[in-house]
């Protein structure tokens, strides 16, 4: 868990997740190292938004930066910390 101010450090290989679990709205800054990294996050946004969300590409763009998402996890986690899925 971070708060307001604090740093955190996901290094490769180590399974996270990050919400916002309070009301208000909040911000992060996110620091890739090395660069490039940060186009999975530009390729893979208009792929989640509604109606729908395409799977298939989604794990295409996966696959493409090396990464392993299990998103059967998404019920589990919403349900033991008491999150809305939207």
């Amino acid at each position: 868990m971070a708060g307001p101010g604090d740093l955190v450090f996901k290094p490769r290989g180590e399974q996270h997740a990050f919400w916002n679990a309070g009301d208000d709205s909040a911000r992060l800054l996110e620091i890739i190292s090395p660069a490039g990294f940060e186009n999975y996050f530009r390729e893979l946004a208009p792929l989640l938004a509604p109606p729908e969300r395409d799977e298939a590409a989604i794990g295409d763009v996966v696959r493409r930066y090396e990464l392993e998402i299990d998103f059967d996890t998404i019920p589990v986690l919403a349900e033991r910390h008491g999150l809305r899925l939207t």
